[in-house]
């Protein structure tokens, strides 16, 4: 009975193990797993980031004119506005990857095909989205 699993007709079952740091860099995550990560990312940045800029440029704005002014100074920096374009991004991202996990909620897009494809729908549009702001941002229109 000790020999059972020992028997020369049955493969050896593979072993999966937990990944270390260090393999890190040759790990590859599905496109699903990094729509996920990003949504994370996004709702941090957002929350971390993105609500205290917002909510101190909103209260310079309504000051006074002359408060006004100096708003209107530091959205016209470049680097103002890719810091802007960064929270518009991650709102963008986050608002497309929320949509995606409300469907997937209601048990549509589950399997692996159908998650593989609302993924790359997400990046895609939220990107494209992005890059439209980001002419409208930078005055192309």
């Amino acid at each position: 009975m000790a020999d059972l699993g020992a028997s020369s007709g049955q493969r050896a079952r593979p072993e999966f193990r937990n990944i270390h740091v260090t393999q890190l860099a040759q790990y590859r995550l599905p496109l699903a797993g990094i729509v996920s990560i990003l949504h994370r990312v996004s709702g941090a940045l957002l929350f971390l980031v993105g609500l205290p800029f917002l909510l101190y440029l909103f209260q310079q704005s309504l000051t006074s004119e002359i408060s006004f002014e100096s708003y209107r100074a530091i959205v016209s920096h470049w680097f103002a506005k890719l810091v802007l374009l960064a929270l518009i991004w991650a709102y963008l991202h986050h608002f497309c990857a929320g949509i995606r996990y409300l469907v997937m909620d209601v048990h549509l897009a589950l399997e692996k095909d159908q998650a593989k494809t609302s993924a790359s729908i997400v990046v895609a549009v939220s990107l494209a989205l992005t890059f439209v702001v980001a002419l409208k941002l930078f005055g192309a229109f």
